[in-house]
């Protein structure tokens, strides 16, 4: 039977970490949605008082070879290639607020900061150019001032939250690449997390729904997405703490096609999937509580969006 250690497992906040021009659908071939970033228990509302630092890794490599050319920053491009590395800084706080028995409250915000190269192929007129951009910046940060936590029993609690992706990263018009967006996304998510202290199964499922503003230097609007992550890992005593392995995977689609007199390609609805392992360690370091996880997303049923790999790496501290 497993035992759990005499530490509790740190219950984490939310990441909405932005990888703010990595090229794939919708404008750009990309939204605010990035996979992995919600997905598990190291991702839930707190239930408790409390203050949570976060850091927050991320690098993605990926291409769209299809044949198929992509709109970006008002260019049209082929083959493209990206590379992108994140580092994002998550602070969270649950204030001594009850709302009703079971319920509780926190917000917090991310501040990403983004490193790109992108390269492809752009046609101007009836000719076609390679060309690169390498760029490195603040990208867009994620404000989320609702984070709602219901916890149904010891095991299983339900989240609600709502965040703003505001247009804070470098934008211009031509150029491939970009460290923010140039709109705002408003981004509900909804959430259910069983965590058994017994047997030490962790089921997590995230859902959420992202709705965009038209960047108004292009005049492009991107339709709004739906978005799936989910854990399903063991966790068990290790070395005075509690470690964890299992599965993390995602599915995106775009449900609502482009519009605005720059979407010149259609609806240009995007669609992709994403499997991979996850690890995690839960200790005590200084007498605080920390928790770190280490991910891999491999892509696949890819659709008008760059196809590749995403690897995550989360690290709380809890006050």
């Amino acid at each position: 039977m497993f035992r759990k250690p005499t530490r509790k497992p740190l219950v984490a906040p939310l990441l909405l970490l932005t990888l703010a021009s990595v090229v794939r659908a919708e404008e750009g071939g990309s939204g605010h949605y990035l996979p992995g970033s919600m997905s598990s228990f190291a991702d839930a509302v707190p239930p408790a008082e409390t203050f949570i630092t976060r850091f927050n890794f991320v690098t993605y490599n990926g291409d769209f070879s299809k044949g198929q050319p992509l709109p970006i920053a008002g260019l049209t491009v082929l083959g493209v290639d990206a590379e992108s590395t994140a580092a994002g800084l998550t602070m969270l706080w649950r204030p001594p607020v009850e709302i009703g028995e079971g319920w509780s409250y926190a917000m917090s915000a991310t501040i990403p900061y983004v490193w790109l190269d992108v390269s492809g192929g752009a046609t101007v007129g009836k000719l076609t150019k390679s060309i690169s951009d390498s760029e490195d910046g603040l990208g867009d940060i994620v404000l989320m001032p609702l984070m709602l936590n219901y916890k149904a029993c010891d095991d299983l609690n339900f989240n609600f939250r709502v965040a703003a992706y505001a247009p804070t990263g470098e934008y211009e018009v031509g150029q491939l690449a970009n460290t923010g967006k140039n709109f705002w996304t408003i981004e509900p998510t909804v959430a259910v997390m069983y965590f058994g202290k017994e047997n030490g199964i962790e089921a997590s499922l995230f859902f959420g729904a992202d709705f965009n503003f038209e960047n108004e230097d292009t005049n492009y609007q991107s339709g709004a997405q739906l978005h799936l992550d989910g854990t399903l890992a063991q966790h068990f005593p290790l070395w005075g703490g509690l470690a964890g392995a299992g599965i993390n995977g995602y599915w995106y689609e775009q449900v609502e096609g482009d519009s605005g007199s720059g979407a010149n390609f259609g609806d240009f609805k995007g669609r992709t999937a994403g499997l991979g392992p996850v690890v995690s360690y839960v200790t005590k370091i200084g007498g605080q509580d920390v928790i770190a996880e280490l991910k891999w997303l491999h892509e696949f049923e890819t659709r008008k969006r760059l196809e590749g790999d995403l690897v995550w790496f989360k690290m709380l501290l809890k006050f």
